[in-house]
């Protein structure tokens, strides 16, 4: 059973969490969050991407920038930017976009639970990926960005959130720059708290949504300070890491959508009799933006026209991962037509998340790139089947919006 923990929360001081928010780390590059954080002081993007502070010859994996981050850290703690609870509490975040409302709970998770597959994954990790997070947390000495996590809807635990919400004002309740509204309950009264935990307890696994790297480095940050504590009692903040929980029902997983370089050797009509033959019945569908309706259907932009692509049911594998459309596609697509084996590490493919929209697969098709193909997007329950056979989603199959909000929380360790 999942364990769930309240933590002494850092978080932005009063009058400061519009300035501190910014968007996740991992979303864009040096370049970009630098511009972000431009005239910004007190943007958590100082903490979560130091290397911004330091030169431009300074690596972005040098032992300086996770120091800068350290001092950083220490420096908003000083200011009042930052603050921490005095008194360990779980958090309610709600997060809205698009009007669509997605409320969970913050607090902190077991790594033996990760260990013990409690909490269940559906990606490999990376392991440079991996040493990077290591770093920032061991330096800092805090988790700085939770993990996102799901879970089977439990009613009476939607119930007490849900309660609490109506009834509590949010700490925070801000808009950020990308038009994401962001509200945040602590919850002060210990027996919430302990009737959340035991509504947890009663929940069999916690599922990895987003932040399998950002997992992997805390458990290896755990084992490490357990190596330096051999007496370690098992409740120290370095056994649990900080994770943002959403139940099922509230997520919505958006399409990952392939660019690809060029047709392999292929004319434009070789390409398509290909296709057909390979188990696909094409339809074009003109300059109007088509977007798959169903599961099994892709739709392709090339050269100023867009196309519906239906796998027949002879290509549709009557297995878990098989049946996913992202494997179908690889399997029946982009491996045998397009020479596309390792969609990781192949520089000719690209990926585009759902949220820039068919625009954004038309004008990387009109630039540096040759097609674009939209998949429908993965449901949550096939990420829990996957999950709980134990099995592993093909590369880049779900993106999740919206993202979380960086520096409303943080967990020192």
């Amino acid at each position: 059973m999942a364990v769930v923990r309240p933590f002494k929360g850092i978080r932005p001081g009063e009058g400061y969490a519009e300035e501190v928010i910014a968007l996740p780390y991992d979303v864009m590059n040096r370049a970009e969050a630098k511009s972000m954080a431009s005239e910004k002081p007190n943007s958590f993007l100082h903490i979560s991407r130091s290397e911004i502070d330091l030169s431009d010859e300074v690596d972005a994996y040098d032992r300086a920038v996770y120091e800068k981050a350290k001092s950083n850290m220490e420096e908003f703690l000083k200011k009042g930017v930052l603050v921490q609870d005095e008194e360990p509490k779980l958090y309610v975040y709600s997060e809205i976009m698009d009007g669509r409302r997605q409320t969970g709970i913050v607090g902190c998770v077991s790594v033996d639970d990760y260990n013990n597959n409690v909490i269940k994954k559906h990606e490999f990790t990376r392991v440079e990926k991996e040493i990077d997070r290591i770093n920032h947390f061991d330096v800092c000495d805090a988790n700085t960005e939770p993990v996102f996590l799901t879970y089977r809807e439990n009613r009476k635990l939607s119930a007490i959130i849900e309660g609490y919400v109506a009834n509590n004002e949010p700490v925070y309740d801000l808009v950020a720059e990308d038009g994401i509204t962001h509200q945040l309950w602590k919850i002060d009264d210990v027996d919430i708290i302990n009737a959340i935990v035991r509504l947890f307890d009663e929940i069999p696994a916690l599922y990895i949504a987003d932040g399998h790297h950002r997992t992997a480095s805390a458990c290896k940050i755990s084992e490490k300070r357990r190596a330096e504590n051999p007496g370690y009692s098992g409740d120290e903040e370095f056994n649990y890491f900080m994770a943002a929980i959403f139940p099922n029902t509230e997520l919505k997983i958006f399409d990952y959508n392939r660019v690809v370089k060029d047709l392999n050797g292929n004319t434009k009509e070789e390409f398509l009799n290909k296709i057909e033959k390979a188990g696909f019945a094409v339809a074009i569908k003109g300059e109007k933006e088509y977007y798959p309706k169903e599961k099994h259907e892709f739709s392709m932009y090339l050269e100023g026209s867009w196309y519906s692509l239906k796998a027949k049911k002879n290509i549709i594998p009557d297995n878990i991962i098989g049946s996913l459309d992202v494997s179908i596609l690889q399997e029946n697509l982009l491996s045998p037509i397009l020479g596309i084996e390792d969609p990781r590490t192949d520089k000719r493919i690209d990926f585009v998340g759902g949220i820039r929209g068919l625009k954004e697969l038309e004008k990387r098709a009109e630039s540096d790139m040759k097609l674009g193909i939209a998949v429908y997007p993965v449901d949550v329950n096939d990420l829990l089947l996957v999950s709980d056979n134990d099995l592993v989603m093909p590369p880049k199959s779900t993106w999740f919006e919206p993202k979380l909000g960086s520096g409303l929380f943080a967990h020192k360790l």
